[in-house]
């Protein structure tokens, strides 16, 4: 697989754009459908990462990594499988824990709180070195993905988000985020809807934190954070937070954007002329995407749009 593209370098940023298909798919569930935005997307992959990580790091490993583990930690490990559907479970009830407040709040304040959420889960992962390493390298964790890993979660993926747009829950959760009142007014449970696609959210999240280490077998505090938030963040506005479609359409055209500009940033040769180095300029590309397309295209690309719907309608 990796000689098909070329390089194992090209391999891993395909395979972190199917992550980050992932994270941004998990983001539309609860963003497009609540019209809430949700700051703290990062914290649940990187507890989805972890879990997984400390059940499945075989002992020996552990005796390197993690010595002075609470808890026994250290002393057991588990197979991939079960260490995955722990981390999910674990993700999920955090997931409600924590939704049974946040949904109950107004938008601003809920992202405020998502804020709050995920700087307090970052510094947990940051100062509890002796369970997550902080930002030293967690390592020995079992190589057992692949691409095609990626590939079919991430479709799977695109089945499960779609199919919560679609259904009835997806479609009130939409109606009431438009008009509370009339909402309520009909009978929805606004807050039960909000917190189910927000559940939902949080467990996809953890699936996308599996890939993540499972497939990198190294894992750190730092990726779990703002960067990572904002480059999801621009990949869902970009493509439009109210579709699947724009979900997928904004996260490749990041993803491998951002590559092209990251090359430019090194200052290479283009038809016979030496470019200058522009440190910073993946950064700025990045937060030039989220004004324009806010100040300029607010829906994203698709609009309100699927795909199936501009290609009927043409």
């Amino acid at each position: 697989m990796a000689s098909y593209f070329g390089s194992r370098y090209q391999l891993r940023i395909v395979y972190g754009a199917y992550v980050n298909l992932m994270v941004v798919l998990a983001l539309q569930v609860f963003m497009g459908n609540a019209r809430i935005t949700n700051l703290s997307h990062s914290a649940f992959m990187g507890i989805g990462a972890y879990v997984a990580a400390i059940c499945v790091t075989p002992v020996a490993m552990k005796a390197i990594s993690l010595p002075n583990a609470p808890w026994g930690l250290s002393t057991f490990a588990l197979d991939p499988i079960t260490s995955a559907l722990i981390a999910l479970f674990l993700t999920g009830l955090f997931a409600v824990l924590v939704g049974l407040f946040i949904v109950r709040l107004s938008g601003t304040g809920a992202t405020i709180f998502s804020l709050a959420l995920l700087v307090i889960v970052h510094s947990i992962f940051l100062y509890r070195t002796d369970i997550f390493k902080g930002n030293q390298a967690f390592f020995g964790i079992p190589q057992v993905f692949t691409l095609a890993s990626a590939v079919t979660l991430a479709v799977l993926m695109v089945f499960i988000v779609r199919g919560f747009r679609e259904s009835c829950w997806g479609i009130a959760l939409r109606a009431s985020a438009d008009d509370e009142v009339g909402a309520a007014s009909m009978g929805v449970n606004f807050f039960r809807l909000r917190l189910i696609a927000w559940v939902l959210s949080g467990i996809l999240l953890g699936v996308a934190g599996i890939a993540y280490a499972y497939y990198l077998g190294t894992i750190s505090a730092r990726p779990f954070y703002f960067n990572h938030v904002f480059l999801t963040l621009a990949m869902l506005i970009l493509g439009g937070m109210r579709t699947v479609t724009g979900a997928v359409l904004g996260t490749f055209l990041i993803s491998f954007g951002l590559e092209w500009v990251r090359w430019l940033e090194t200052g290479p040769e283009v038809l016979g002329i030496d470019l200058p180095e522009v440190l910073g300029l993946s950064g700025v590309t990045l937060g030039a995407v989220i004004v324009l397309t806010m100040a300029l295209r607010p829906g994203g690309i698709m609009g309100d749009r699927e795909i199936e719907e501009l290609v009927l309608k043409k």
